[in-house]
């Protein structure tokens, strides 16, 4: 899909992948929709890019409608990136007592209703469109290696990014007949303000893990599949791994 003359939004695009991902589509011909929280850095970057900032929560159905329709809605809306996403570290059971439930269900709530309150949103506005070589746009959701080797300390964010890469096939199956794509990314350890946020041990551990390339990735390499994945029509109801052959081991390298 051409991206030249169309709108795309990028969840969580204030920062990290989202910012990078904003920054190859624009690079693509895009007018970028930055939806991120009041606080963030979105505006800014949005500025930066000639796009528009829609201070946006993913849980909020109405912040959401609102950013879709936002950022020159003359254009087609053709990209949709679910970037917005939280990770707090917490065992089911610790020195602190039982993970409160409020806990799960925040992350749970972010992460994957809020990816999917994104996607079906997103689903609306695509199916009024009109085709473009056969489709009406692409959703691209943020799945984690952690969907697969969670370790000891991501109990939620592992269930949460779960959902998202089960989400991938159905949706995919469910929005065909109105020809819009739906794939989902796995990205391993790559180098974010959440990363930033670790001890440099902690990064350093997480680096050693990746056989290879060995280090941590780079959100333009994240970002680069995210354009792949738009250009290339054949990729639909799948997650992709992202993570230099990474398989995490149970722990040691989150935070309890």
């Amino acid at each position: 899909m051409d991206l030249t003359g169309t709108r795309a939004l990028v969840t969580g695009g204030a920062s990290g992948l989202g910012a990078a991902t904003a920054r190859a589509l624009a690079a693509a011909g895009a007018h970028v929709i930055i939806a991120d929280l009041p606080a963030s850095e979105g505006a800014a970057v949005a500025a930066g890019l000639g796009g528009t900032f829609a201070p946006a929560d993913v849980r909020s159905e109405s912040d959401l409608a609102a950013a879709m329709r936002t950022g020159e809605p003359s254009l087609p809306l053709r990209a949709v990136v679910c970037c917005a996403g939280v990770a707090p570290p917490g065992r089911i059971r610790s020195s602190r007592g039982t993970l409160p439930l409020a806990d799960f269900e925040r992350v749970v709530a972010i992460n994957l209703v809020g990816t999917f309150n994104t996607l079906r949103l997103a689903a609306e506005v695509m199916a009024a469109q009109q085709e473009a070589g056969g489709e009406r746009g692409v959703v691209v959701m943020t799945s984690s290696v952690a969907a697969y080797e969670g370790q000891i300390g991501q109990v939620a964010y592992a269930a949460s990014k779960g959902g998202v890469a089960s989400l991938t096939i159905t949706a995919a199956r469910d929005l065909a007949r109105d020809a819009i794509r739906v794939m989902a990314i796995a990205p391993g350890t790559f180098d974010t303000p959440l990363m930033a946020s670790l001890p440099e041990e902690a990064r350093a551990a997480l680096a050693e893990l990746t056989p290879h390339p060995h280090r941590l990735g780079d959100p333009a390499e994240f970002a680069a599949l995210v354009c792949h994945i738009v250009a290339n029509p054949m990729l639909n109801g799948e997650v992709i791994r992202l993570d230099g052959a990474l398989r995490m081991p149970p722990g040691g390298t989150v935070r309890p």
